[in-house]
């Protein structure tokens, strides 16, 4: 079984990975910076006010000074922070972005800079892996964090996204299910109706490289059992990789249901931009931001 600490272990250390942090004085920060360089994942593009980082690595991560892995970019302020750690991913200086101490507004404003930006033209949206206790593998929740109310274009870009994370950790065909409250097709619930049109979208070839199924309940979707309780027969019905949310306050929600009830291991990105970023909350455990880099990192080098 593919785990969230087997994404890190099997990371190509041959490639020259290289991550640019933006307002990185935080020690839960520093903390995942340095689980990844005890593994030798990247190097570190720090970008911060120069004496209060050094200050603080000084005092709480004396091993990493001088590390040959660590570079510190003075910057004025967290607008400058996020400005020139975009810039460096923007000139391939590094393959990945990664939040710290920072508001997220603040970053994706830079990120999404029309002149150094890393817009692709495509919709960003949020990809986290779950690994949960007892299940056979890791699940993949969308979109729990940037995208309101999706439309049916947008879901299909967010499968799409989604569809690249999991390849990129080893899932080579993942199957999708379109989450819903009910398994049928109801007119009153427009959840049903862009399940079932992603669906189709995915049997005419514009959804590619998974298997799409939906409406399904999430009872459904990630249980054989269940599915067949139901009378949903067919390969897919209970055997969910990705779990396609309707909106974000189901995304949200799914998302720390699994945190805070299953206790679940978490690592999660935004993709569908130049590059992938890492968009973790200061609640986010350094394990969490480890398993997140990790991701980052697989999913810029597919």
């Amino acid at each position: 079984m593919t785990t969230l600490q087997s994404i890190a272990d099997e990371i190509d250390l041959s490639n020259d990975h290289a991550v640019a942090v933006a307002a990185a004085a935080d020690s839960a920060v520093l903390e995942a910076i340095s689980l990844a360089l005890e593994q030798n994942l990247a190097s570190f593009h720090l970008y911060d006010d120069e004496t209060t980082l050094k200050q603080l690595i000084l005092t709480d991560f004396p091993h990493l000074t001088d590390h040959p892995k660590l570079t510190i970019h003075h910057a004025k302020g967290p607008q400058q922070a996020a400005k020139e750690a975009v810039r460096a991913v923007f000139h391939n200086d590094a393959t990945v972005l990664m939040k710290g101490h920072i508001p997220t507004a603040i970053l994706m404003k830079a990120a999404l800079n029309a002149e150094y930006g890393l817009r692709t033209g495509k919709v960003l949206s949020h990809v986290a892996a779950f690994e949960v206790a007892g299940y056979d593998r890791l699940i993949f929740v969308t979109d729990a964090g940037m995208n309101l109310e999706p439309t049916l274009q947008e879901k299909a870009q967010i499968i799409r996204n989604a569809v690249h994370v999991a390849r990129s950790v080893g899932v080579d065909t993942p199957v999708v299910a379109a989450l819903a409250a009910v398994e049928v097709i109801n007119p009153a619930m427009q959840a049903t109706l862009n399940a079932a049109a992603l669906m189709g979208m995915n049997k005419r070839g514009q959804i590619t490289d998974c298997i799409v199924d939906g409406p399904l309940a999430l009872d459904n979707a990630i249980s054989t059992e269940a599915a067949k309780h139901k009378g949903i027969d067919g390969d897919t019905a209970g055997n969910a990789d990705i779990l396609l949310v309707p909106n974000i306050e189901a995304g949200n929600i799914l998302y720390k249901s699994l945190v805070y009830f299953s206790k679940a291991k978490v690592g999660g990105i935004i993709a569908g931009a130049k590059a992938p970023i890492v968009l973790t909350s200061r609640a986010d455990s350094a394990e969490s931001k480890l398993f997140s880099l990790a991701i980052a990192l697989r999913s810029a080098a597919l």
